[in-house]
């Protein structure tokens, strides 16, 4: 049964479903204490499982993002998957990760709250190889901290995975409209091109003297009529310091609120998304969700990585781990 949990620490509070082990609420506070929701979503469960989110606040799998024609190869096999973005095959196809009921392994109201899901994922499931094991554990490990750790364990044959969390951040409140003032710094020299169907092209350029270059702090705004449509780009996160094995990839930051979000991870990639495809979706508390209403921090393998030899490798093999780390540290900055 599809249900709501929460997790509090008196500073942060997160609502996150077994339905597709999404966070549908995250309650967080200004520097003058003024609590806002700061991810898009709905109130209840009923709109996410009839599939009407974008993907608001899911874990997309069993590979993120886009395989170019839905096609791959793998030991000598060839992989067909569906067909459901385009030419492409998106976030795991018709029926991915996001739109299962996930198992509730263990829910925590201690001194460090967390909930643990697991996700049996079948031989065939959407056209990919071997049983998967998949487990995601959400935690607040201090006042001001979300930890997301994504595990898989391929059971029997080698297969692509790639897991990313997709929620809709808008630091001044999920109902505060355009996020295109929100300020971003993105520790990433190099992203990587997209042909017309927005799969890689297989290259990785410097974002230097370009729209992309968010290696020192910008309005998400100030160049986004330069990319045609706006930002939905795979940047490569090769500058982060990095900190018990994870690297900073983001941070964004809200100048109403003062709200800051910083986000490390130890994914090799972030696909930034500015929530270009959101058109009037009815949101929580009566919202209406406009374009780029949201943005999408999605750390990430690279898009169509199972088909570019120059990326790294998303194939994972039996007796191997799928390990993934996410940590959105939130402060203020007034």
């Amino acid at each position: 049964m599809a249900e709501i949990f929460e997790l509090s620490n008196g500073t942060i509070t997160v609502k996150i479903s077994n339905w597709g082990a999404t966070i549908t609420s995250l309650l967080v506070p200004d520097s003058k204490g003024n609590v806002a929701d700061v991810v898009l979503g709905f109130d209840t469960i009923d709109p996410y499982m009839r599939g009407e989110a974008p993907y608001f606040g899911c874990i997309v799998g069993r590979v993120a993002n886009r395989i170019r024609d839905g096609k791959f190869t793998l030991d000598g096999v060839q992989y067909s998957l569906p067909i459901n973005n385009g030419p492409n095959s998106l976030h795991g196809g018709i029926t991915g990760y996001d739109k299962v009921l996930w198992e509730v392994a263990e829910h925590s109201k201690g001194e460090i709250p967390s909930i643990t899901f697991k996700y049996h994922s079948k031989d065939g499931e959407e056209g990919y190889p071997g049983n998967v094991s998949i487990t995601a554990t959400y935690s607040l490990h201090s006042p001001n901290t979300l930890k997301l750790e994504m595990e898989a364990v391929p059971e029997n044959k080698p297969t692509p995975i790639s897991l990313a969390q997709h929620t809709y951040w808008n630091l001044a409140g999920h109902n505060s409209g355009s996020i295109l003032d929100h300020t971003a710094q993105i520790w990433a020299e190099h992203m990587t091109p997209l042909d017309p169907t927005s799969v890689p092209t297989g290259e990785i350029i410097p974002v230097k003297d370009s729209p992309f270059d968010f290696t020192t702090e910008d309005k998400i705004g100030a160049r986004i009529d330069k990319v045609p449509g706006g930002y939905d780009h795979n940047y490569v996160l090769d500058l982060g310091e990095e900190i018990n094995g994870l690297k900073r990839a983001v941070k964004l930051k809200d100048p109403s609120s003062g709200r800051v979000l910083n986000l490390w991870t130890n994914a090799p990639g972030m696909q930034f998304y500015t929530a270009n495809y959101v058109d009037g979706v009815a949101g929580k508390s009566g919202a209406i969700y406009l374009k780029q209403s949201g943005v999408c921090l999605e750390t990430q393998g690279f898009p169509n990585a199972i088909n570019e030899p120059k990326f790294p490798s998303i194939v994972v093999r039996p007796g191997e781990n799928y390990n993934h780390t996410m940590v959105f540290e939130f402060s203020n900055d007034s």
